[in-house]
């Protein structure tokens, strides 16, 4: 489980910051390049979309990585907001084992 206090990358600081930037792209191109409305790059790139299975099939493939990648940074980021959002944390903190239900 993750446990750090520190919040991980976001998959929209990790596109800004480490793809369009350096490649000197735009949300357009990135969105033509994947055959997308601009408008879902843009939730992306600020954070109000999460990776879908297909998202990261088509980012893959835009830059030649691995779908896990995109898919690794969407879950390490889902599990530190579980775990640091107080109202999920409280929802969490009251499953139990089976041994407790017993």
């Amino acid at each position: 489980m993750l446990n750090t206090a520190r919040k991980p990358v976001t998959v929209g600081e990790m596109l800004a910051e480490e793809f369009l930037g350096p490649l000197g792209l735009t949300q357009g191109a990135l969105a033509a390049a994947m055959g997308v409305q601009r408008k879902l790059v843009n939730e992306l790139c600020n954070d109000r979309r999460t990776v879908t299975a297909d998202t990261a099939l088509m980012l893959a493939r835009v830059f030649g990585n691995s779908a896990d990648f995109w898919l690794n940074l969407q879950r390490r980021i889902d599990l530190w907001e579980a775990l640091h959002t107080p109202a999920r944390r409280r929802r969490i903190d009251r499953a139990k084992t089976l041994k407790q239900v017993a």
